[in-house]
């Protein structure tokens, strides 16, 4: 059973990497490369790798009393900058710099800005891992078995807090229409965010009241979920580089259709990694379908399998099983209704249909060019 399985997980991976084709890989790797440590110079401005009495009176103001260092350097710093150490591609905040590039702004000016989406980002991490009772994350034990559960959630709660020390700290090179419509995107986003977090959960829990989750109901959780922040960066760029209010609205759609496509890979490279890849991912073999997660896939083969088939995958699904023979007859099922092939489309056609709208707004020239292969290097990615 486990051999022929090994059969499907590369039947899935073909198809994985037949996304949308081949874009510039290379080239973008080296965008990201190049960025990362622009990007995490900016996160260490507002979250410093160490808290010194001066850094406690620039995030806090002046204590009334007398701070005490070694609690947020234990509890806070050293948790966040442990886990962003991990690795993570920061191409959320690339996103941010890139169309900020092709709107005319200034990136160097905006660039306090590209920590909101990546912080707020890796505090969801933290407290997703809490939630779904993780294990690995990026390769290593998820924060909570490292720090302690009470620790990791204030960390990760805290992370999406910190970030809005951008907005105060810059709020005097702005107008404040500008500043107002900053932090209504930013309040919005993180409402949307927490909606779909709760969906996520509450039907990988088993607790709906059918099983039978409807495609548009799926696409609309992501959007919220995983979307939410790739929106949040399209739409801050815009802001802060003076885009109108058309184009602001076009880019977070982009961006949105963007990440719900993120997402749908991400399922996809859930059951197609190789083993040898899997340490580097930092992800169980056939997590999703161990959380009973449902994934686009998922509700393909419920919507369209036989009675006997719905009612087995079902089972799989809410017995939270670990055992490789289970995912392997669940993995048999997504491959016999074609629902792997049907994701694909999905996310090609999400991408392809979003990028001929924002292509209209964007000017033609070497930041719009690099952002087309931005995309397809998010869509093709194998990690």
């Amino acid at each position: 059973m486990i051999v022929g399985c090994f059969e499907l997980v590369s039947n899935f991976r073909g198809l994985l990497l037949d996304l949308l084709g081949v874009g510039s890989v290379e080239e973008i790797k080296a965008y990201l490369k190049e960025k990362k440590p622009f990007i995490d110079s900016k996160i260490e401005k507002y979250i410093p790798r160490e808290y010194t009495q001066e850094s406690l009176d620039f995030s806090l103001g002046p204590a009334r009393y007398s701070y005490d260092l070694e609690a947020p350097n234990e509890a806070l710093a050293k948790v966040i900058w442990e886990f962003l150490d991990r690795g993570g591609k920061r191409w959320r905040p690339a996103m941010f710099l890139l169309l900020a590039d092709a709107l005319g702004g200034d990136v160097d000016e905006l660039g306090d800005f590209v920590l909101v989406p990546e912080v707020v980002h890796n505090g969801t991490l933290l407290v997703d891992d809490i939630e779904d009772r993780g294990e690995l994350r990026r390769g290593k034990p998820c924060s909570h078995l490292v720090f302690g559960v009470d620790v990791a959630v204030n960390a990760g709660n805290a992370m999406y807090f910190l970030p809005i020390l951008a907005f105060m700290k810059n709020r005097g090179r702005f107008p404040a229409e500008t500043m107002l419509d900053a932090y209504e995107i930013y309040s919005q986003e993180m409402v949307n965010l927490h909606f779909g977090q709760a969906m996520d959960i509450w039907w990988h829990g088993g607790k709906g009241s059918s099983d039978l989750i409807a495609e548009n109901e799926y696409l609309q959780m992501c959007a919220y979920k995983t979307g939410t922040l790739a929106r949040m960066s399209a739409k801050l760029a815009g802001v802060f580089a003076g885009a109108s209010k058309e184009v602001i609205e076009s880019l977070g759609k982009f961006a949105e259709s963007v990440g719900v496509a993120f997402q749908i890979q991400d399922d996809l490279l859930d059951i197609s990694l190789k083993e040898s890849e899997r340490g580097e991912f930092g992800k169980t073999f056939g997590n999703d379908i161990k959380e009973g997660k449902r994934t686009l896939m998922i509700i393909h083969t419920l919507k369209n399998a036989s009675q006997e088939d719905r009612k087995r995958l079902i089972e799989i699904l809410r017995a939270h099983t670990s055992d490789k023979d289970l995912f392997c007859e669940a993995l048999a099922l997504l491959e016999k209704y074609g629902s792997a092939g049907y994701a694909r489309e999905k996310a090609k056609s999400l991408v392809k249909e979003s990028w001929a709208e924002v292509e209209k707004v964007l000017e033609p020239g070497e930041a719009k060019e690099k952002l087309q292969s931005f995309v397809e290097f998010l869509i093709n990615r194998k990690i």
